[in-house]
């Protein structure tokens, strides 16, 4: 059994050159959010959820993205209402929010 039950992993990159990136469109909010949410819920810890920080992912194109490990599901979120129904959906009770997530072909 592995440490952590799952791990989502939100891209908070930040492109100075002026390309599209995940921190330009909320990241952080739904980082700090989803970790919240998380441990208000008692959810956070040991055989638990991990919320990470990550760099880029290189899922660009479909940002804010977050992922779920080891589901390895991408989600792409809104508003702290997208992730309020991953942390129920997936992270508690282990079911995807097919509707947040990411085509496969979306990239950089």
């Amino acid at each position: 059994m592995s440490y952590f039950q799952r791990h989502i992993f939100f891209c908070l990159n930040q492109r100075d050159n002026g390309e599209n990136s995940c921190a330009q469109h909320g990241a952080q909010a739904g980082f700090d959010h989803c970790k919240s949410r998380v441990k208000k819920l008692g959810l956070a810890g040991p055989g638990g959820v991990r919320v990470n920080k990550a760099g880029c992912l290189d899922r660009c194109a479909g940002g804010p993205v977050a992922v779920v490990y080891p589901d390895a599901t991408w989600y792409s979120f809104v508003d702290n209402e997208d992730i309020d129904e991953i942390v129920e959906s997936h992270l508690k009770n282990g079911q995807v929010v097919e509707r947040l997530v990411l085509p496969a072909n979306v990239g950089k």
